[in-house]
């Protein structure tokens, strides 16, 4: 069904998405109609209740067959903010807005980094000050996948400044508030369609109930739901790969050079069968998260290792393949140059491959 879903709602629209830089609102609602928003969202909120490694799917599936920035919305829309209020909302919040994120009428993004804090969240200059009737919201949010449709927004914020990471906390900020706005889309190398925005929060007024969980629990909230992100950007890469070499086969089987097919050349077939290994080694590895995920033990090294070495893999993967196309893969007409343009950031959000580097060290080491 999810196959048959891409074939005729998004393959033949897709590159008129990637020209207009957006997935249109339509598309969402008609994933809404066909089950794939909330899958493993419980059905009095508008869910499924099917198990979460149906969602991962959804997302490799998008991700083999070339539709990256789709992905990356997907992901952030269905597999990371639907999570966070499950997880964390109260009851009244998650009926406000898990219904109609499931039935694709609200689109969801998660605003973390800043244009001065990136990876490093503890340097984050956003504000949420207390109020007499809530809280006050100012600040900014750069680079914020959905950004530009975004119905809801979860803000991360600093409510004490003095106080470190145990000052974070996290805010349900909807986009029709007054002193919300929205830069031009960011415009990418890769992953058009996927629209990426900068949000400006100029004295919001939040009511007491905007406020996500607990006050001063954000930074725990963000390290708790990470596995969970990390396992969806790491179906993305895997679907990917695959979909770069299926490609790749296809055409080495019929290209020809110096009278021979390319996939009979030694250095072709060699190639070929190291980015089936390693699609196999990643494939295990995920499958390994995963059933950690399901059981409640898959911790924050297990989730870097995955981002670290499959996104990485991806990059390599796309580079091997576009080069056996020849002056073809750098053209835009060939489908490979894109694998090749959409797989660049994912080593870079999420988390970036150094910093996964070091939350492994830590694991290994400690602190510096």
């Amino acid at each position: 069904m999810i196959c048959r879903f891409l074939e005729q709602e998004v393959a033949p629209y897709y590159e008129s998405w990637e020209e207009a830089g957006e997935v249109p609102r339509a598309l969402w609602r008609r994933l809404g109609e066909a089950g794939l928003l909330g899958i493993d969202m419980p059905e009095p909120l508008g869910g499924a209740g099917a198990d979460f490694a149906i969602t991962q799917l959804v997302i490799e599936e998008i991700s083999r067959r070339g539709f990256g920035g789709l992905a990356s919305a997907y992901n952030i829309h269905a597999n990371i903010v639907m999570p966070y209020l499950l997880h964390i909302a109260t009851p009244a919040q998650q009926q406000r807005w898990l219904p109609a994120m499931a039935s694709g009428e609200v689109i969801s993004a998660i605003a973390m980094t800043e244009p001065g804090a990136g990876s490093d969240l503890a340097a984050m200059k956003t504000r949420a000050r207390r109020t007499g009737h809530g809280w006050r919201l100012d600040g900014g949010k750069i680079f914020i996948t959905n950004g530009q449709v975004a119905d809801l927004v979860i803000v991360c914020a600093k409510t004490d400044p003095e106080a470190g990471a145990k000052g974070v906390s996290l805010f349900l900020v909807d986009a029709t508030l007054p002193g919300f706005s929205r830069g031009k889309p960011i415009k990418k190398i890769g992953q058009h369609a996927s629209d990426t925005a900068e949000l400006f929060f100029d004295g919001i007024e939040l009511t007491e109930d905007a406020l996500l969980g607990e006050e001063g629990a954000g930074f725990a909230y963000l390290m708790q739901e990470l596995p969970r992100e990390r396992l969806g950007v790491g179906a993305q890469a895997l679907g990917a790969m695959e979909g770069a070499l299926a490609l790749t086969l296809d055409y080495v089987k019929e290209r020809r050079a110096f009278g021979r097919r390319v996939g009979d050349f030694q250095n072709t077939r060699f190639t070929l069968a190291e980015v089936q290994a390693d699609i196999e080694m990643g494939r295990a590895y995920l499958e390994k998260c995963m059933a950690l995920y399901r059981q409640g033990t898959m911790g924050p090294t297990e989730a870097a290792i995955l981002k670290l070495r499959l996104t990485e893999m991806q990059c390599a993967t796309a580079d091997t393949c576009l080069q056996l196309f020849g002056g073809y893969g750098y053209t835009r007409e060939y489908p490979i140059s894109r694998f090749y343009l959409d797989a660049r950031v994912q080593t870079i959000y999420a988390g970036t491959s150094e910093i996964m580097k070091e939350v492994v060290a830590r694991s290994l080491l400690g602190k510096a």
